[in-house]
């Protein structure tokens, strides 16, 4: 990643109401949803859960950006719009979805230039890429790396520990379900390819395993090596 910051001016009253629209449009998808909707029992299905993580993400994807010299406003602009369809499309094509919505709204509201609006929707829409992270744009892979972080640490951590109770596990499955954070938080840092990413990846890493081993000193009775039912 390079290292000149060129950046496109939103102001933050225009970002203010981009973040009351976000939010706006998931409550509505989850109002507007049939009674048991698509695991909607899940803490994580809620417009208040979906819009922390976007903003969880923001936070990371902009820190990255603007260590790594990408465009700052088409990452926070991305990093706002990148789950805005989560709860009312099918998850393969949320993210085309979400880059439709961003569009729309773009287009409509302010005057900001056609290849600002082209730069954060191809942001969006490659955030569920599966291949190499650098193969997207610099906006692009400051975005995904941002939103696998956001998996790894505390938010996966709490995510998974009210999972155990969702499932009826007791707290002796406590260590082994962090570990499955762990695990999986490494495969996610294994795409990061960003020094900025991989040096929040490490220390997200290390408090997850602090974590676990903390469980097991204080906990002597846990099986560190349970089975995973799952």
């Amino acid at each position: 990643m390079g290292v000149e910051i060129k950046e496109t001016p939103v102001s933050e009253s225009e970002f203010e109401e981009m973040k009351r629209f976000v939010y706006e449009y998931l409550d509505a998808s989850v109002q507007n949803e049939d009674e048991g909707g698509r695991m909607r029992w899940y803490p994580w299905h809620s417009a208040e859960y979906r819009f922390n993580h976007t903003l969880n993400v923001l936070s990371i994807a902009e820190e990255i950006a603007r260590k790594e010299g990408a465009e700052v406003d088409v990452v926070r602009v991305a990093a706002l719009f990148h789950d805005v369809a989560k709860l009312d499309a099918a998850q393969d094509v949320h993210a085309e979805e979400g880059a439709r919505v961003a569009r729309e709204y773009l287009t409509s509201r302010g005057s900001f230039p056609n290849s600002f609006i082209e730069r954060v929707c191809r942001a969006i829409t490659g955030h569920t890429h599966s291949g190499e992270v650098g193969e997207l744009s610099l906006e692009g892979q400051c975005l995904i790396e941002a939103d696998l972080l956001d998996k790894v640490g505390a938010n996966g951590t709490v995510l998974m520990l009210l999972r155990m109770g969702y499932e009826a596990r007791t707290h002796m499955d406590a260590a082994t379900m962090i570990e499955r954070v762990y695990e999986r938080g490494q495969e996610a840092c294994d795409r990061i390819e960003s020094p900025t990413g991989q040096s929040i990846a490490h220390e997200r890493l290390k408090r997850v395993r602090w974590f676990r081993e903390w469980l097991e000193l204080e906990v002597p009775e846990m099986e560190p090596d349970a089975e995973d039912s799952e």
